[in-house]
């Protein structure tokens, strides 16, 4: 099993930005242009409104966090330090609908919250949750999952796709050695996976997490022994 070039996923154009600017890993420039689309471009607003509703359900096991009161203040001095009227230009990003409607993945906000936290003294330990979309490989099989390292979880989302009967899906890391298995996929549109202690630290960005099709109960090998149906690479949110 190879690392997924990303030419070769299940999504493109619209349905892919939309996707990515829910999950929050486009880049400014990007978040940006999608934040205008949102606002001017009915049918991409409704892609971006699909997406927060499929995802959504990877945030339903986090409680919400309340920023710090000092969050807006530290973000806008981020943003802003080089303007000579930070408030007035900071105006229209909080008040933007575009941009709250961002936030309503919870990974989204963690994203956003962890720009302010380095601001702040003393910083807290930040430890970022890593995302990937798991992308069809010769098959309809498609997964979105967000790596929690601090609960030591990993909550997937089912896109598309189904088990066949008789047999499982197990879900694999990659680091460049022998994969690691991280539980059988049960069937549903949400699962959660407890990842064992010694796989937490292969889970990291650029690593490579597949999913393969096994017998009744996952391997029994400790090894993939059927094909790999959807794979792609964490990334860091």
């Amino acid at each position: 099993m190879t690392a997924v070039d990303d030419n070769d996923r299940g999504l493109g154009g619209d349905d892919a930005v939309a996707a990515e600017y829910v999950l929050g890993v486009l880049d400014a420039g990007e978040r940006s242009a999608a934040a205008r689309r949102i606002d001017t471009d009915a049918a991409f607003a409704r892609l971006v409104d699909a997406w927060e509703e499929r995802l959504s359900p990877l945030a339903a096991g986090y409680g919400a966090v309340e920023p710090p009161a000092a969050a807006k203040q530290a973000i806008d001095r981020r943003l802003f330090a080089s303007t000579a009227n930070p408030a007035v230009h900071g105006r229209g990003l909080w008040s933007s609908i575009a941009f709250w409607r961002g936030l309503a993945v919870a990974g989204v906000a963690a994203a956003v919250i962890a720009v302010a936290v380095p601001a702040m003294s003393p910083p807290p330990p930040s430890r970022p949750q890593l995302v990937v979309s798991i992308a069809p490989q010769q098959s309809d099989v498609h997964y979105v999952a967000i790596y929690d390292p601090a609960r030591g979880e990993v909550g997937l989302s089912r896109m598309t796709g189904g088990h066949a009967p008789d047999r499982d899906f197990e879900l694999w890391v990659i680091d460049g050695g022998a994969p690691k298995s991280l539980g059988v996929v049960s069937d549903g549109q949400t699962v959660r996976l407890a990842v064992p202690e010694n796989i937490r630290p292969m889970l990291a960005a650029g690593a490579t997490v597949a999913i393969s099709l096994e017998p009744r109960g996952g391997s029994v090998t400790g090894a993939p022994t059927g094909p790999v149906v959807a794979a792609g690479d964490l990334r860091r949110i």
